[in-house]
């Protein structure tokens, strides 16, 4: 195996928007949409489903333009990478996981939210 087959990050998602997308420009100039994403995990064991909440983030114009289109509801496919941000939160300095997408996609037939 070559060095650069050692490690793959790729994440594909499909569930419904949570919330409004929220869109706002950092201190650098950038801009990202961001949005939550709730998505089924059957757990037969249980016998019941539960869920996974997700934060997405949309960076290219691409997707925060398909992001700003979303409504509460959406079912969309996001596909992209598993990220770990870093930020102050007061003194401390604390962490979260989010998927970074570069794909966002509404779902045919999946409900267009409000």
């Amino acid at each position: 195996m070559e060095h650069g087959e050692l490690g793959h990050n790729s994440v594909s998602l499909v569930g419904r928007v949570s919330g409004a997308v929220a869109e706002r420009e950092l201190p650098s100039g950038d801009r990202v949409a961001t949005f939550r994403l709730v998505v089924p995990r059957p757990d037969a064991a249980a016998g019941r489903a539960t869920v996974d909440t997700v934060d997405v983030a949309c960076w290219s114009g691409r997707t925060r333009r398909v992001a700003g289109r979303l409504g509460e509801g959406s079912v969309v496919a996001v596909e992209g990478a598993l990220r770990r941000r870093f930020f102050a939160a007061g003194a401390a300095r604390v962490s979260r996981y989010e998927v970074e997408a570069v794909r966002v996609r509404r779902v045919p037939g999946g409900g267009r939210g409000p």
